[in-house]
C-alpha cells in the first residue's frame, strides 16, 4: 500500500496495450512537497525486462512515497552496444537495463501498469555521449533522467570534456523539445555527487548549480539539483542550504527541487552502520527541506542489492523522515555560510569567463578555477587537494588555482600519503561501523527502523 493517498493525481488515465503512460516527474515531487512528504528513490537496474518490471512494481508498492528508477548497464553508458547485444544473445545478466538494445515495445510493455502520474520513472545512466540513450527515452515515453556535461564525464572515463559539453548541449535541447501531452521533461544534475567523496562541499554545490544553469539555458524548465552526503552532518546541512539559496535567487522561472544522495563512498559493512548513515541522510533531507532522497542499502559494501533490500531501504528512510518531520526539525533561516561564500566565488568566477556556459565550464577547468581533488581525468588540473579535519569536516588542504585565496586558509600541510588517502576514503565506514551503541536509537528511529534492524546487526 502506497503512503500518502492524498498525492494521487486527479482525472482518469487510460493506456493502450503495450504503451507506457507518460508521467510528469516534477509534478509528483511538487504534490509531495505540498503534502510535506519526502520522496524516496532507489538506484535500481536489471537487464531482464521481467525483473526490471518486478523491481519497479515493488518500489511502487513500498510503504513510502516513492518514484521509480531504471539504471542502465555499464556497456550502454560507454556506447559499447555490441557487447550488450552479445550478452543478450548469450542470455547473460548485465549490471543494469540496456534501454538502447531492448526494442522500444519491450520497454513500453515492461512499464505497462507501472508508470503513471503518481509513479513516474527516471532513467539514470552515467554517459558522456548519451545521444542514443535520449533517443530511447523518446521512443519509450520516459520523460525524466539525470546527468551533466561535467558530472557524467570527469569521474567515468577519458572522454574529452569538450566533447561531453557538446554532446550534452545537443541532448538537453532535444530533451527540452520533447514536451508532449502536457508532460514536462525533467533533468537532474549529478553535479553534487562528483567522485562520490573527498570533494569539498562548496565545489559540489557550485558544480550542481552550474550544471542546472547549463540545462536551464538549453531550454529545460523542470530541474533538480543534487548533493551527496559527505563526512559531517552539520557541514552537509550548510551545503544543502547554500544550494537552495543559490537556486532560489536564480531560478525564478523554473520548477526546481533538491535531491539528497545517501553517501556515495565506501559504505559501512554493518547493518547498524548502514542504517545509521541512511538515517542521517533522511534527517539531512528533512532538515534542509529537500524534496527527494536517493537511498542506499545494507548490501552496498558487498554486492548489488536485491529488490527486497531496496524496498527495505526505501521504507526505512521514509519512516525516519516521517519521525524527523514529526519532531519538528527546522533549518536555519539563512543559507549564508562559509560554504555559500566559497560556492558563490566559484560560480561567479566561472560565469564571468564567457557568456556561453558550456564554454565557461571548459575555460574554468582549463585554468583550474574548477578542479576536482583526486580526479585523474586529463581535463582536470588535479592541483587541488582536500582533507578530513579532526572534527570530521571535509576541507581544502590545497586550493591550486581555485579562486578561493581570500576565503579559504589552507596552511602548509604536506600531501597525503597513500595510506592517509585510504584512511580518508574509509573514514565514514569506520566511524559508522564503530558508532557508540547509543547511536543505535537513531538507526532504529521511525516506524520501520526496528523491523529492518534486528539484534544481529553485523555481517
Amino acid at each position: 500500500m502506497r503512503q500518502q493517498p492524498a498525492l494521487r493525481a486527479s482525472g482518469a488515465h487510460g493506456e493502450s496495450p503495450g504503451a507506457a503512460l507518460s508521467a510528469d516527474f516534477g509534478d509528483l515531487v511538487r504534490r509531495a512537497r505540498r503534502a510535506g512528504v519526502l520522496v524516496v528513490q532507489p538506484r535500481m537496474g536489471f537487464s531482464r525486462p521481467a525483473q526490471m518490471h518486478a523491481g519497479l512494481q515493488a518500489t511502487k508498492n513500498a510503504a513510502a512515497t516513492s518514484v521509480g528508477t531504471i539504471t542502465l548497464d555499464s556497456y550502454t553508458r560507454v556506447g559499447e552496444l555490441h557487447r550488450v547485444e552479445d550478452a543478450l544473445r548469450a542470455d547473460v545478466d548485465l549490471n543494469g537495463y540496456p534501454i538502447v538494445n531492448h526494442p522500444a515495445v519491450a520497454t513500453r510493455l515492461m512499464l505497462s501498469g507501472i508508470q503513471d502520474p503518481d509513479f513516474p520513472v527516471q532513467v539514470r545512466h552515467g554517459s558522456a555521449n548519451p545521444a542514443r540513450i535520449f533517443a530511447a527515452l523518446r521512443r519509450t515515453q520516459l520523460s525524466a533522467t539525470e546527468g551533466g556535461p561535467v558530472s557524467y564525464c570527469l569521474p567515468y572515463g577519458r572522454t574529452p570534456l569538450r566533447e561531453s559539453v557538446k554532446n550534452w548541449e545537443i541532448c538537453a535541447e532535444l530533451f527540452a523539445g520533447s514536451r508532449q501531452a502536457g508532460v514536462e521533461p525533467h533533468m537532474e544534475t549529478f553535479g553534487g555527487c562528483m567522485m562520490g567523496q573527498l570533494c569539498p562541499p562548496s565545489q559540489l554545490v557550485a558544480i550542481s548549480f552550474l550544471e542546472a544553469l547549463f540545462f536551464h539555458r538549453h531550454g529545460l524548465r523542470s530541474i533538480s539539483v543534487s548533493y551527496a552526503q559527505q563526512t559531517h552532518p552539520e557541514q552537509d546541512r550548510e551545503a544543502v542550504l547554500a544550494l537552495r539559496k543559490l537556486c532560489a535567487d536564480t531560478f525564478t522561472d523554473v520548477d526546481w527541487h533538491v535531491v539528497v544522495y545517501a553517501y556515495m563512498g565506501v559504505y559501512p559493512e554493518s547493518a547498524r552502520g548502514a542504517y545509521l548513515l541512511l538515517a542521517q541522510a533522511a534527517q539531512l533531507a528533512v532538515a534542509t527541506h529537500s524534496e527527494r532522497l536517493i537511498v542506499k542499502t545494507v548490501a552496498e559494501s558487498r554486492r548489488i542489492p536485491t529488490i527486497a533490500e531496496n524496498v527495505a531501504a526505501l521504507e526505512y528512510a521514509a519512516g525516519v523522515a516521517a519521525a524527523a518531520q514529526a519532531a519538528g526539525i527546522a533549518p536555519p533561516v539563512s543559507g549564508d555560510s562559509q560554504i555559500y561564500a566559497e560556492a558563490y566565488a566559484l560560480i561567479d568566477t566561472v560565469l564571468n569567463l564567457h557568456e556561453d556556459i558550456g564554454k565557461a565550464l571548459l575555460l574554468a577547468f582549463e585554468r583550474g578555477y574548477l578542479d576536482i581533488p583526486y580526479c585523474v581525468h586529463p581535463d582536470n588540473r588535479g592541483r587541488s587537494r582536500s582533507r578530513i579535519d579532526a572534527d570530521g569536516r571535509l576541507r581544502w588542504s590545497d586550493i591550486g588555482s581555485l579562486p578561493l585565496g581570500k576565503i579559504v586558509r589552507t596552511g602548509r600541510s604536506p600531501p597525503m600519503t597513500s595510506q592517509e588517502l585510504l584512511a580518508a576514503l574509509s573514514y565514514v565506514r569506520v566511524r559508522l561501523d564503530n558508532a557508540a551503541p547509543e547511536m543505535e536509537a537513531i538507526a532504529r528511529s521511525g516506524p520501520h527502523g526496528a523491523r529492518h534492524l534486528g539484534p544481529a546487526d553485523t555481517y
